[in-house]
C-alpha cells in the first residue's frame, strides 16, 4: 500500500485512441498470434515518485467470430509517464481500441527538495 501526504496528492487522467486498424488492414485486424500496441503517455506534470496507474478499455471494436482476447496494462511507470499497453493473441481480430487512464500519486511542492 502506498501512503500519500494528503496536501500533495495529484490525480492525472486521460483517454487515448490507441489504434484503428480495420480500414488499413493492420495486423491487429488481419493478423494472428501475439500482437501488441503500446504508447508512451506523459503526465501533465511530474509526480514526486512513480504514481499508481490504472488503465481500462473505453472502446473496443472486435470481430465476434473468434474468441475475444485482450490484456491491458500500464508498463514502465515513472515520475514523468508510463507506457499504455494492449495485447491480444491467437486468432482474435481487433479493429480499434480506445483506453483511459488514471494516475494517483504524490506531487512535488516548494518544500520538496533534496540535498543530493
Amino acid at each position: 500500500m502506498k501512503r500519500l501526504n494528503g496536501a500533495t496528492i495529484g490525480v492525472d487522467q486521460g483517454a487515448v485512441d490507441l489504434f484503428s486498424e480495420f480500414a488499413t488492414g493492420g495486423d491487429m485486424w488481419t493478423g494472428s498470434g501475439t500482437r501488441e500496441r503500446r504508447r508512451r503517455i506523459a503526465f501533465s506534470e511530474p509526480f514526486r515518485a512513480p504514481p499508481t496507474v490504472q488503465v481500462a478499455l473505453a472502446l473496443w471494436d472486435m470481430d465476434s467470430g473468434p474468441n475475444i482476447r485482450a490484456d491491458v496494462a500500464a508498463d514502465d511507470v515513472n515520475e514523468d509517464g508510463f507506457d499504455m499497453v494492449f495485447r491480444t493473441w491467437s486468432d482474435s481480430r481487433v479493429a480499434r481500441v480506445r483506453m483511459t487512464w488514471l494516475a494517483i500519486g504524490e506531487l512535488r511542492d516548494e518544500d520538496s527538495w533534496e540535498l543530493y
